[in-house]
């Protein structure tokens, strides 16, 4: 697994894991780390916990799961002492285990991030158009804002406010390949989605898919548009 994190703003950092490539990010406050999404098990996530204590010299207090894929929830159980928001897929953590093995997920591995994730709290739900700001600590803020139904029930981003604003997407935005539907997507619903991450960001943003490499709001409006053409475009408010 590379170990290789890319500094986006003062503080503020992502990481591509080997395997599905999926992104995790960092914003490390004065009182702690917040964490967005977490990998695919538990060391994925101990890993990740170790590298930014080593980098931030502060834990991780906070993570955040942009949406219930194995590949993004199934290393939080490595987190028992942080506050935890977004939500876990309908059939809870061994859902998703069984959906990390059907997608090569090693069984064993699966398992233990399972039996870890079921042992806490249920993460803290963001209902869709809510915002949630918290303070990490030495002036340091984020925004949760949860976006609604698009890539999953209730897509839930990150925004790091700075002279250039970071926005971590999670699968609402995708660049190593085509946006992915799965089976909980509501996809004529996706549009409406990125015009709100677009306005939450705003043009001069650094947005941070959860695959592939950080893109501009030119890249997220030419998604939008081809997410549009392909599934059809229902507006509606989060």
């Amino acid at each position: 697994m590379e170990t290789r994190w890319e500094d986006l703003a003062p503080g503020v950092a992502r990481r591509r894991l080997s395997g599905w490539d999926e992104t995790v990010g960092a914003v490390a406050g004065a009182d702690g780390v917040l964490l967005v999404d977490a990998g695919p098990s538990l060391p994925a996530g101990e890993e990740i916990g170790d590298e930014l204590r080593d980098r931030f010299g502060v834990p991780v207090t906070h993570v955040v799961l942009t949406h219930p894929h194995f590949d993004h929830v199934l290393g939080a159980g490595a987190f028992p002492a942080a506050e935890r928001f977004g939500r876990l897929p309908a059939g809870g953590p061994a859902g998703a285990a069984a959906d990390g093995v059907r997608q090569g997920l090693d069984a064993g591995l699966a398992e233990a991030a399972a039996g870890a994730l079921a042992a806490l709290p249920s993460p803290r739900e963001i209902a869709p158009g809510e915002r949630l700001t918290l303070d990490l600590g030495g002036g340091r803020t984020v925004v949760l804002a949860a976006l609604g139904p698009a890539h999953s029930p209730n897509d839930l981003v990150v925004l790091v406010p700075g002279p250039v604003p970071v926005v971590f997407c999670g699968d609402l935005v995708e660049e190593s390949g085509e946006p992915q539907a799965g089976p909980d997507a509501e996809p004529a619903r996706w549009p409406a989605a990125l015009d709100r991450l677009l306005a939450l960001g705003g043009p001069e943003a650094r947005y941070v898919p959860g695959h592939g490499a950080v893109v501009d709001a030119a890249f997220v409006r030419a998604q939008r548009a081809a997410l549009a053409e392909r599934f059809g475009d229902v507006p509606g408010a989060a």
